[in-house]
């Protein structure tokens, strides 16, 4: 039996550590039959590390998304490798220290420019980048955490959050034309490296012990991963400008 991505070439961003949603994207894309090729900055060297613990080997390019140089590039570096693409990515997320951890009030605007360029902004700019290689249509996927509600020691990555989803429903209109479909999944906390960048992290991970009506495991990247891959998949012909929640359900309880 073939898989739900047999024959679908896909670039992936942000495998850092085996214990990233990236990671188990990569990881469950190569099962269901895709083709993977991923991007790092700024140590390829560590992706290529990590990379050797996926089902097939997967070749790594250098990208910052932040670097039009780079983004330029990308086109002409994936189609040598895979010819085409129809699926992205997007698992990039960035904030300064000081736009963290409960220093919201204090944030300086050079912190929150580049928390809004790296999280939210790069998401048109991969996507731009890439589109050329997706003239027969695709999926672009990218990675939130629910920005409806004001997290504990969340702070800036918040409103960039915000701003990601509203990119990716702009995008989603007017890549529709194009066959082009951009949609988001919004995971639970994860003992992710990004995770671990946020102080006081634990505090939010608190929320979903209390309130989660599936069981939450931290550890476990794989559901958000696999949801990242059905929205990659044929199954979602349809669906563009979504948020679908991997959260244990969290994002549907009150008081």
């Amino acid at each position: 039996m073939s898989g739900i991505l047999e024959g679908k070439r896909v670039l992936i961003t942000g495998v850092l550590m085996e214990s990233s949603i990236a990671f188990h994207t990569a990881k469950v894309a190569q099962e269901q039959g895709a083709e993977v090729i991923l991007t790092a900055f700024p140590r390829p060297t560590l992706t290529e590390r990590i990379a050797k613990k996926l089902p097939r080997p997967a070749k790594v390019i250098e990208l910052d998304v932040t670097n039009d140089e780079h983004l330029a590039r990308v086109e002409d570096v994936v189609r040598a490798e895979l010819g085409s693409l129809d699926g992205v990515v997007h698992s990039i997320g960035f904030a300064p220290q000081d736009a963290l951890g409960g220093n919201f009030l204090n944030t300086p605007f050079e912190s929150v420019s580049t928390a809004m360029h790296v999280s939210a902004f790069s998401l048109k700019s991969l996507t731009m980048a890439c589109l050329p290689l997706m003239q027969q249509g695709g999926s672009v996927v990218g990675l939130t955490f629910d920005a409806q509600f004001a997290w504990p020691q969340y702070d800036w990555m918040g409103p960039a959050k915000a701003a990601l989803e509203a990119t990716s429903r702009y995008l989603a209109r007017d890549l529709g034309k194009q066959n082009v479909r951009c949609n988001l999944i919004s995971a639970g906390p994860l003992g992710s490296m990004a995770a671990k960048s946020i102080p006081g992290f634990s505090d939010l991970a608190k929320v979903w012990d209390e309130r989660s009506p599936l069981e939450w495991d931290m550890a476990d990247p794989e559901p958000a991963g696999r949801g990242v891959v059905a929205l990659l998949s044929d199954f979602f012909p349809k669906t563009t400008g979504e948020i679908v929640h991997v959260d244990g359900g969290v994002h549907i309880m009150g008081a």
